[in-house]
């Protein structure tokens, strides 16, 4: 069963004034690791998920070169001009990875396909406190079916793939911790389950 995976990041003693400094690195190391150069959307939560967002923007073509999206600066400059203890901040931006496409009466095919993945920094008393948990500032990556393809026959190129998918994965764990200066990460799942384990347990089988 498909699981959503988060990364999430820890800093010592964050001052929220530096929370602006840690997103831009974060989206600038995923940029770098398969993702995309430019922000798709920001929005601004306050107090907690049930409350409507008090800032939204999508951005659509901007700037003389006409590319989609947001100079991740920008977007976070714009975004934390609302500055406040209870507050989150989410950006969206690409990210590809290798994916089996089906399609009726078609052989499935790989293709790099590009997701949206949220990245989101907390404010020390946004959700009671979530940041203890959650992370300073929380990836969402979406479904881990790239990274394991469990309902897919996996031959030797669908194996090199799945492992291309999970080699990005680890490197960019490692470039956003670096870049941002954490102190500490976790790959976690909402089923609780173990990435390490389950992959191990699915190409196991094919090697």
């Amino acid at each position: 069963m498909a699981d959503t995976l988060y990364l999430s990041l820890w800093y010592p003693n964050l001052r929220l004034e530096a929370l602006a400094e840690k997103l831009t690195a974060v989206l600038g190391a995923i940029a770098a690791h398969g993702g995309e150069s430019r922000v798709y959307a920001a929005t601004v939560w306050p107090v907690g998920w049930s409350e409507p967002p008090v800032f939204q923007r999508i951005y659509g073509r901007t700037g003389e070169s006409s590319e989609r999206g947001a100079d991740p600066r920008q977007a976070v400059d714009e975004a934390l001009e609302l500055l406040h203890d209870d507050y989150a901040y989410e950006f969206q931006i690409g990210f590809a990875l290798w994916e089996l496409e089906t399609a009726p009466n078609l052989d499935p095919r790989w293709a790099r396909v590009s997701r949206l993945v949220r990245v989101t920094g907390y404010g020390p008393l946004f959700d009671d406190g979530a940041y203890e948990q959650d992370g300073h500032i929380r990836i969402d990556l979406g479904s881990d079916a790239p990274f394991l393809e469990e309902d897919a026959d996996l031959d030797q190129v669908g194996a090199k793939h799945v492992e291309d998918n999970v080699r990005q994965l680890v490197d960019l764990a490692a470039a956003v911790e670096k870049a941002s200066g954490a102190t500490a990460r976790l790959l976690w799942s909402e089923l609780g389950e173990s990435l390490a384990q389950r992959l191990a347990g699915r190409l196991g089988v094919k090697n």
